[in-house]
C-alpha cells in the first residue's frame, strides 16, 4: 500500500497503540504469581488486577468517540498515552494489591481511549477507497500483541522482575506521544451532539456492580447479602437504562439496534460465549505455575500454540462459514470451545506434553473461529447509520465479557479451593489424630498441597459448561444468505 509520509506516520502510530493495548491485556497474566509473592497475596486471588483494567476499558469505550469529537482527536490521543503511561509507572511502583488495582484502573482509562480514538483518526484521514487496507495494516499489531504477550511477560518476570511488565510501556509511550503530536489530526467537531450522561451512568453502575458482585464471591470474600445487593443493583441499573433509552431521542445506544436479529443474537452470544474464552489467559498460566511448577517463561511459551493456531484459522474462517452457514458454525463451534475449555481439567503432572500442546492448539483454533463468526454476524445486517453505534457497543461487550470471565473464574476457583482445601486439611488432621505411619501423614499433607489442582480442574469443567450453554443463544439465529458471508469479513472487529 503506497502511503504519504504523514499518513504513513499516522498509521504507524495507531498500529503501535493497538499493539500496546493488546499486549497489555495478555502480558500481565504470566506475571500474576510473581506479583502475588511480592505483594504477600495468594496467587489464586489476583483476578482484580485483570478485572480492574478490562472493566474500566469497557466502561469508557462508549464515551470515547464523543470525547474525541468534543476535545479533538490529537489532544485526547496524547492524553490517553499519558494516562496509560502514568498508570504503567504506578503499577510498577505498587507496594500493595489495592495500589496495583488502582493503577490498573488508571491504565484502563488510557487504554479505553487508545484504540477507539486511533480508529476514528484513521476513519477521518484515510480516503474511503483505502480505508480497508489501512485498517488491515493497523490491526495486525493487535493480533501480534496476544501472540508475544504471555511469553514476553514470563521472560521479563523471570529475567528481571514483574515490575518490567509495566515499565516496558514507558519508552513505547514516549515515542508514541512524540509521533502522535506530529501525525494526529485535530479532529474536533464544532457541532457535537449532547452526550447521554444519565444513560452512561446507568450502564457504568450496571457493569461495575455486576462485576464486583461476582468478584465478591472470590477474591473480595464478601458476604452473600452484599453480593446479592450488588447483583440486584446492577440488574436494576441495566433495566433502568433500557427504560431510559426507550424514551430518549438520542440515547447512548439506541434500542432499535436490537430489532436486528443478527445483532441481538450476536451481541448476547458474544457476552456469554466470551466469558469462558476471556478467563483462559488468566487461568491457564496460573494453573501451569501454581499447580504444575512451570516457570513464568515456560508458562508463557505454552500459550504460543494457542496464538499461532488462532492466527492460522483467521484466513479460513470466511470459507468455512460460507460453506456451513453462521448458525451451524456458531452452535457447533461454541460446543467445541466449551469442550476444549473443559478438557483443560485433564492437565496434570503425569499428562504427556504432546497432549497438552494439542489441547492448547485446538482451543486456539476453535476460539479464533468463534470470534470471527460472532463479530461478523453481529454487525452484518446493521444499516450504515447504525454501524458506528453497534461497533462501539460490541467493543464494550467484548471487554466486559473479559472482565466477567475472569470474575467468574476467580469466584469458582476460590469456592472450589476452599472446598477441596477443607477436605484435604480434614484428611491431614485425621491422619495425624490417628497417629498413622509417617508415610500416611506425608500422603495426607500431599493431598493438602494438591488441592489447588483439583480446584483448577473443577473450575475448567464449570467454565466449559457455561460456554456450551451459550450455544442456546446462537440457536435463535435466523438464516443468513450465503452472498452476505463474503462481505462480512470486512466488518470483523478484533
Amino acid at each position: 500500500m503506497q502511503r504519504e509520509p504523514s499518513l504513513g506516520l499516522l498509521l504507524w502510530v495507531v498500529a503501535a497503540s493497538f499493539f500496546m493495548q493488546a499486549l497489555d491485556t495478555t502480558i500481565v497474566n504470566t506475571a500474576l504469581p510473581a506479583m502475588a509473592r511480592s505483594l504477600g497475596e495468594s496467587p489464586l486471588r489476583m483476578q482484580s488486577v485483570v478485572i480492574g483494567y478490562s472493566l474500566t476499558t469497557a466502561m469508557l469505550i462508549p464515551a470515547s468517540g464523543w470525547i474525541a469529537d468534543r476535545f479533538g482527536i490529537r489532544p485526547v490521543f496524547l492524553c490517553a498515552i499519558g494516562i496509560f503511561s502514568l498508570g504503567s509507572l504506578l503499577c510498577a511502583l505498587s507496594q500493595a494489591l489495592w495500589q496495583l488495582v488502582a493503577a490498573r484502573v488508571l491504565q484502563g482509562i488510557g487504554g479505553a481511549l487508545l484504540m477507539p480514538v486511533g480508529r476514528l483518526a484513521v476513519l477521518r484521514v484515510v480516503p474511503r477507497e483505502r480505508f480497508l487496507a489501512a485498517m488491515s495494516f493497523v490491526t495486525i499489531p493487535g493480533l501480534v500483541g496476544p501472540l508475544i504477550g504471555p511469553t514476553l511477560g514470563g521472560w521479563l518476570t523471570q529475567a528481571v522482575s514483574w515490575h518490567w511488565v509495566f515499565l516496558i510501556n514507558l519508552p513505547v509511550g514516549l515515542i508514541g506521544a512524540i509521533a502522535a503530536a506530529k501525525a494526529m489530526p485535530s479532529g474536533r467537531l464544532e457541532d457535537n451532539p449532547p452526550f447521554d450522561l444519565p444513560g452512561f451512568a446507568l450502564l457504568a453502575v450496571s457493569m461495575v456492580s455486576i462485576s464486583i458482585s461476582l468478584d465478591g464471591l472470590g477474591e473480595l470474600g464478601m458476604r452473600r447479602a452484599t453480593v446479592m445487593i450488588l447483583l440486584f443493583m446492577g440488574l436494576a441499573a441495566l433495566a433502568g437504562y433500557w427504560l431510559h433509552a426507550a424514551r430518549r431521542p438520542q440515547p447512548l445506544f439506541a434500542l432499535s439496534l436490537f430489532e436486528t436479529n443478527t445483532f441481538s443474537v450476536g451481541l448476547i452470544g458474544n457476552l456469554f460465549a466470551r466469558i469462558g474464552a476471556g478467563s483462559m489467559p488468566f487461568l491457564i498460566p496460573l494453573l501451569l505455575q501454581v499447580s504444575l511448577g512451570y516457570s513464568p517463561m515456560e508458562s508463557g511459551l505454552m500459550m504460543i500454540p494457542t496464538a499461532l493456531a488462532a492466527m492460522a484459522v483467521k484466513r479460513y474462517a470466511t470459507t468455512i462459514i460460507g460453506s456451513l452457514g453462521y448458525r451451524r458454525v456458531l452452535i457447533g463451534n461454541t460446543l467445541m470451545v466449551g469442550a476444549a475449555i473443559a478438557s483443560f481439567g485433564l492437565f496434570s503432572a503425569e499428562q504427556p506434553m504432546w497432549l497438552r500442546l494439542v489441547q492448547l492448539t485446538f482451543f486456539g483454533a476453535v476460539n479464533s473461529m468463534q470470534f470471527s463468526a460472532m463479530n461478523t454476524i453481529t454487525l452484518l445486517d446493521l444499516r450504515s447509520e447504525q454501524k458506528s453505534s453497534g461497533n462501539s457497543l460490541l467493543s464494550m461487550v467484548m471487554m466486559l465479557s473479559m472482565s466477567l470471565g475472569v470474575a467468574v473464574a476467580g469466584a469458582l476457583l476460590a469456592a472450589f479451593g476452599d472446598e477441596y482445601g477443607a477436605q484435604a486439611a480434614a484428611a491431614a488432621g485425621n491422619a495425624a489424630d490417628a497417629e498413622l505411619a509417617s508415610a500416611s501423614v506425608t500422603a495426607a499433607a500431599g493431598a493438602v498441597a494438591a488441592h489447588t489442582l483439583d480446584a483448577f480442574h473443577a473450575t475448567f469443567v464449570c467454565v466449559g459448561l457455561i460456554t456450551c450453554a451459550s450455544a442456546w443463544v446462537f440457536a435463535q439465529l435466523a438464516p443468513v444468505p450465503r452472498e452476505k458471508v463474503a462481505s462480512a469479513a470486512q466488518t470483523e472487529v478484533d
